[in-house]
């Protein structure tokens, strides 16, 4: 009877430990897709996880790490503080530093219990994978890794993040999700002169998520300016665009896509309302909202077929089938041009990449038949394309500065696009 009591009681604590080590790991993988890790560490047609995704910077290309539990080339023989150390610090288990290109300034504001999940996770979730990580194509002496340390203890902050006192429940996880697990500063927040974000938090000033270059994309402000950020958005407007890619005028395009892809689509209502209770407590910065310019005449131009407009003939040609002469688009399915946010900024530059190499829509649970692309129209010679994007920035009230044939020159040559014909 002993024997039948006691196997009865070991069978039901291992019962037990099994649920809690379930519970564990799931918990970490929603927060591992709250942090949209598989982005950066999956190549394309790769293994999950297992590294080897290029990512260009400034001084050369790194290649991302296998961070897949394999003993030999993953993460297998990291202990748990190796793994706080290398994800909130950026110190490798081997002690090397590791490239910013990891957000681990953002990482650092995981919680103790979040950190804890996610380990559990990566350690007992996600298959194990022998590939070797692939070395830099920084140049020496920039390859040189030693004064990392010297950036982070100028610009890293390794506080864990802190709620925020008068400030609700929901702002204060809004807070955690975007300046923390979310990183959305790495691509919306400018960078300064050694390449840090000038802002990590709401609390550091307007600059924080106030529009970035990343990829040769402008992230745009997530502020709440008119027109160039999300001063014209509703909440409800964000979280169905975190949700699905698209509102009724405007759709994800360049890294976005996959940010909305891999993690944000499979995030719970209540952490993506969260994002957007934050992002729409964010103040304008001074002087940057857009105004729109009275007495546009392009539809009415376009209708009677006067294509004296610089860049008309080649949007009549072009973009209107899709965008329509209205510029309004299609709800859903093909973005408005007209007051769109991704247009007006100052910065030009994702005009005229989506003009250049197109574009595709995510693809999510919400409408995998509506991932509708954009063809790229790199033949077009950089004054064509100037033309165009000119057009569109400056057309239906639009009031952006025009765009030279230099600014797509600069964009053509950087990203290796396909030359202009003769």
């Amino acid at each position: 009877m002993k024997r039948i009591v006691l196997s009865t009681a070991v069978a039901l604590l291992m019962a037990t430990s099994a649920r809690a080590e379930t519970s564990a790991v799931d918990t970490g993988r929603a927060i591992a897709v709250a942090g949209d890790c598989i982005a950066c560490h999956t190549a394309p047609d790769g293994k999950p996880f297992a590294g080897g995704l290029p990512m260009e910077t400034p001084i050369g290309t790194i290649y991302s790490t296998n961070i897949t539990p394999d003993g030999k080339t993953g993460i297998g023989a990291y202990s748990y503080d190796d793994f706080v150390r290398a994800v909130r610090d950026g110190v490798a288990k081997d002690g090397h530093q590791l490239y910013p290109a990891m957000p681990y300034p953002s990482y650092a504001k995981v919680s103790d219990a979040d950190m804890r999940a996610m380990y559990t996770y990566f350690m007992s979730g996600v298959d194990a994978v022998e590939q070797n990580n692939r070395a830099s194509d920084i140049p020496w002496p920039l390859s040189i890794r030693w004064p990392l340390a010297v950036w982070n203890a100028v610009f890293v902050d390794t506080a864990v993040f802190q709620p925020v006192a008068g400030r609700d429940e929901t702002w204060n996880r809004g807070a955690y999700l975007v300046e923390g697990l979310g990183h959305c500063g790495s691509c919306h927040t400018p960078r300064g002169i050694g390449f840090q974000e000038k802002a990590m938090g709401f609390a550091e000033g307007s600059q924080f998520l106030a529009g970035g270059m990343i990829d040769g994309w402008f992230a745009k402000s997530l502020r709440n300016d008119k027109g160039i950020g999300l001063g014209d958005w509703s909440e409800a407007d964000i979280v169905r665009f975190l949700k699905t890619g698209r509102t009724d005028h405007t759709a994800a395009f360049g890294g976005m896509t996959e940010v909305i892809s891999h993690s944000t689509q499979h995030m719970s209502e209540s952490d993506l309302n969260a994002m957007a209770v934050y992002l729409k407590s964010l103040s304008p910065q001074s002087g940057k909202g857009y105004q729109p310019k009275a007495g546009s005449t392009t539809f009415a131009d376009l209708r009677a077929g006067n294509y004296a407009q610089r860049g008309a003939v080649a949007y009549a040609e072009y973009c209107q089938n899709c965008h329509r002469a209205d510029g309004m688009g299609a709800p859903a399915i093909f973005p408005a041009l007209a007051g769109n946010s991704a247009v007006l900024p100052d910065n030009p530059a994702s005009v005229i990449r989506i003009v250049l190499a197109g574009g595709r829509m995510p693809v999510t649970a919400d409408g995998p038949f509506r991932a509708f692309a954009m063809p790229g129209f790199a033949r077009m010679t950089d004054d064509e394309v100037a033309d165009v994007a000119t057009f569109i920035r400056t057309s239906w009230g639009n009031n952006a500065p025009a765009v030279s044939a230099q600014d797509v020159a600069k964009a053509r040559k950087a990203y290796a696009l396909i030359p202009a014909r003769p």
